[in-house]
């Protein structure tokens, strides 16, 4: 089956390296939201062009490059809502892309039509639709869609000639939809147990039996069926630290592994007819993607580029071409097409703004600490070129979303923009995050903002005992989990950061856990075996670490941002936090967003967000005036 590969990894960078500073030239926001964000890239019919998404309109739109020339050429222009490039319609030209309103997350799926009108496919109010690929035969679409019950996602194929809906698998048992083999016959679904533990099934539509995949206890994801349909592959960590690659016989119920290293295998894919096979390892924080030619057993020899990461690749029908998407340590990601007929790679786009120069950025590198218990900590860390023992610099300790989320290396445009300012910046993967074994990654179940947020704290020291830090100035900084990781340090550490800032974070558990989206109700019993069950005697942890509660702890001051249409962090925690802090006279400042979700998604707010971001930090962390 074909399938749309909508792979956005992460990018690799360097150690650090000696550089002159006395020439690093400051950029404004404007300037490095002058880059634009890439996503995507699925080959035409005749594989000539690339359809992707691009944010150099301001908010993402559709594209189309041209690969014998690299012209480029817009194809919607939307000024209010992102859309996304889902696929060519085989055959036709026509293209499949898909939008929400307003960042509410409740994506709808459209067909862009040869006469330039866009004709919606999904069209109930609240139907969240995905796109799933198209069918062996080219023609039907696939998609997922809980338009019959808000809580569950079911499989339904489209005839590309009437655009009608048919359903092939009702799922009333709220599992999640992990892949259909070629023949439509073979439904792969997981049921998550926790976060960390999940089952693996196979239904047959044919003789409606369900068989489980998952023998033993462990975490369970699909990884597609061979073309013929004889062979299952998932993903699991049964018996080990690590995820490994696993092959299964469906005629023979014989299992094999087919992949396995001391990382987590992140994901794997065959090509359209099984010739090669991509597998991506999560290696210390970055990516290492490898891809196997499954005739020979060889491994392709990847082209190099120079401080390049290739975080994702989309093979295409043919099995001629292949799409890769690179970035590097201090440009973002970029679109190349290799060909393996001739071992030839091209560039297609062309990322960084132009006016700014890469050598005034800087790469990060991996680093570890120690924790309060003697737990080895790893970080992304980013130390500015003006930094110096003679110069020193203000630090912020960064904190990612999840809670079992990952800093990984990789180019962040507010990330450059603050160290460019002269912050250094260490992204902290406390334990609860994930790419480290699943040992460090259940040791935060039902105690977050306990020992992992004490590792956030014993981040902040390691930034002290370095001999260019202005120790008497460290500030935290995160969204969503790591939002509610930056009000956690506020309130029940109040002494230890000087200002912090809270973007899109959880401020009250209690509220959050009860009003999920309803399409996450496959998950939910998951999140609460981590969480907490605010429904039960888990309330009164909740209360506890939730910071609304103890918002009169809080005394250095608090910055929050806030998009108002956040299916996931409501308005109303931010409102009402900021309503306490004010109460209690804690300097705040409040940004909300009537146009965007839980995060940004278009440029003109990333730009005043960010900016709003550096001069607060300034006043509070530099001394300087607003």
């Amino acid at each position: 089956m074909k399938r749309a590969i909508f792979l956005m990894l992460l990018v690799c960078f360097p150690v650090l390296a000696q550089q002159d500073t006395s020439a690093v030239k400051n950029y404004t926001i404007e300037e490095f939201y002058g880059n634009t964000r890439i996503a995507g890239g699925e080959f035409s019919n005749d594989e000539t062009k690339l359809l992707m998404s691009s944010d150099e309109s301001g908010i993402f739109n559709v594209y189309e490059i041209n690969i014998s020339d690299n012209t480029k050429t817009q194809i919607t222009n939307s000024t209010e809502d992102s859309f996304f490039a889902e696929d060519y319609v085989p055959g036709t030209g026509e293209i499949i892309y898909s939008a929400d309103k307003g960042g509410n997350e409740i994506s709808h799926l459209y067909l862009l039509q040869k006469n330039g009108e866009a004709k919606e496919l999904t069209p109930a109010e609240n139907e969240k639709a995905n796109f799933a690929g198209w069918s062996d035969d080219d023609q039907s679409l696939y998609y997922i869609s809980n338009k019959r019950d808000p809580k569950f996602f079911d499989i339904y194929k489209m005839d590309k000639d009437t655009w009608e809906p048919e359903m092939l698998y009702e799922n009333d048992e709220g599992y999640q939809l992990e892949g259909l083999s070629h023949n439509e016959n073979l439904v792969a679904l997981s049921q998550p147990i926790t976060t960390s533990e999940s089952k693996l099934f196979i239904y047959d539509r044919e003789k409606d039996e369900m068989t489980e995949i998952s023998r033993e206890k462990g975490n369970y994801s699909a990884s597609g069926f061979s073309k013929n349909d004889q062979k299952f592959y998932y993903i699991t960590d049964v018996g080990k630290e690590y995820a490994y690659l696993v092959e299964d016989d469906l005629q023979s119920g014989e299992s094999s592994t087919v992949y396995e290293t001391n990382w987590d295998v992140m994901y794997s894919y065959l090509s359209e007819n099984d010739k090669y096979r991509v597998i991506a390892i999560n290696e210390d924080g970055k990516n290492r993607l490898i891809v196997q030619n499954n005739e020979t057993g060889e491994e392709i020899d990847l082209p190099e580029v120079p401080d390049g990461d290739i975080k994702a690749v989309n093979i295409s029908d043919s099995e001629n071409l292949m799409r890769l998407t690179i970035g590097t340590s201090k440009t973002p990601n970029n679109l190349y097409v290799y060909d393996f007929r001739t071992n030839e790679i091209k560039k297609l786009t062309n990322t960084l703004n132009s006016k700014i120069d890469p050598e005034d950025l800087v790469a990060s590198e991996v680093v570890r600490y120690e924790s309060f218990d003697g737990l080895e900590i790893p970080a992304i860390y980013y130390k500015p070129q003006q930094a110096s023992e003679n110069n020193k610099v203000p630090a912020l300790v960064w904190v990612h979303g999840g809670p079992g989320g990952q800093s990984r290396i990789g180019y962040s445009a507010l990330i450059q923009y603050l160290v460019n300012h002269g912050y250094a910046v260490l992204a902290v993967n406390n334990r609860g995050s994930s790419g480290y074994g699943k040992s460090f990654y259940k040791m935060d179940d039902k105690k977050h903002g306990e020992e992992d947020l004490k590792d956030v704290i014993w981040g902040k020291k390691w930034l002290q005992e370095q001999d260019y830090i202005d120790d008497e100035n460290i500030g935290i900084i995160g969204g969503s989990y790591g939002g509610y990781m930056t009000m956690a340090a506020m309130t029940f550490n109040p002494e230890e950061f000087d200002a912090g800032v809270n973007l899109f974070g959880v401020t009250n558990w209690l509220r959050t856990l009860k009003s999920i989206p309803p399409y996450w109700e496959s998950f939910k019993k998951a999140l609460y075996e981590e969480m907490g069950d605010p429904t039960t005697k888990d309330s009164i942890a909740l209360y506890n670490k939730s910071p609304l509660f103890h918002a009169d702890k809080v005394k250095n001051p608090v910055m929050v941002l806030q998009g108002a249409n956040d299916p996931r962090v409501l308005q109303v925690e931010s409102d009402e936090i900021v309503e306490e802090l004010k109460k209690n006279n804690v300097p705040v400042e409040y940004v909300v967003f009537e146009d965007e979700g839980h995060g940004f998604i278009k440029k003109e707010n990333e730009i005043k967000g960010y900016k709003q971001i550096l001069a607060f930090l300034d006043k509070y962390l530099k001394d300087e005036e607003m």
